[in-house]
This record gives C-alpha cells, sequence and structure tokens, in this order.
C-alpha cells in the first residue's frame, strides 16, 4: 500500500473524528444539557472532550496532508504512525470522558483512560513532529 493509503486511512478517521464530534457537541448542548447538569463538571467536562475530537480531528486532516505530499513518510503497512496514534488516542480521551460524564461503564477503568488516551494524543504529537506520519 502506498502512501495514498495512509493518507485515505487518516482523512476518513478526521471525518469520523470530525463528524462525530460536531454531533456530541450538539447532543450535549441539546439533548443532554438537564442529564449533564446535574453533575457540578458534567457540561464542562463534556465540552472538553467535543474540544479535544474536533482539534485531534483537524489535525489528522492535516497529517493525511502531510503524509499524501511527502514520499518520505512512513509506509501504510507500518503499525503506528503518529495519525494513527493520535486518532487512538482522542477517541480514548474524548470517549471516556463522555462516559463518565453520562455514568456508563465502570470508573475503575474510564477513569485511567482518559490519561492514558492523553498521553497517546500526544505521543502522536510528537511522532508527527518527527517525521512518523
Amino acid at each position: 500500500m502506498s502512501n495514498n493509503g495512509t493518507s485515505e486511512s487518516l482523512r476518513q478517521l478526521s471525518a469520523l473524528l470530525g463528524a462525530s464530534g460536531v454531533a456530541l457537541g450538539a447532543f450535549g448542548a441539546h439533548a443532554l444539557k438537564e442529564r449533564l447538569s446535574r453533575k457540578a463538571t458534567g457540561i464542562d467536562n463534556w465540552r472538553t472532550g467535543v474540544m479535544y475530537q474536533i482539534l485531534h480531528a483537524v489535525a489528522l486532516l492535516s497529517v493525511s496532508a502531510l503524509s499524501s505530499n511527502n514520499p518520505k513518510s512512513l509506509k501504510a503497512s507500518q503499525s503506528y504512525s503518529g495519525g494513527k496514534v493520535m486518532a487512538l488516542g482522542t477517541a480514548l480521551f474524548s470517549g471516556s470522558i463522555y462516559l463518565l460524564c453520562l455514568d456508563i461503564g465502570p470508573k475503575k477503568l474510564l477513569g485511567p483512560t482518559t490519561p492514558i488516551g492523553g498521553l497517546l494524543m500526544i505521543s502522536g504529537w510528537v511522532m508527527v513532529g518527527m517525521g512518523k506520519y
């Protein structure tokens, strides 16, 4: 598979994260507003999850463009690229925040998932900075 495959995968991940981030932001602001307001930090935490998700969706779109224009970027066959690590981190970070806000799932598992997701996002940024798209 060529770099175009990597670029396309990152573009698709970006679109998924971006679209679902907008939908979750709207859902939280309207349909879940009352439920999220029951917790002192419910709305703020939800907004944090949405903000990081949308920010990283845009970042992944940029990484996709870098990947498609750089012949030295990693091949799609490699398991881990900065963009893929960033996408996984975003899903874990924001996803665990959403679930914690809604009291869905075990807090003992979800609590540590948030910082793990954050570390993966940071790692993805570092990898991108090293040219490992």
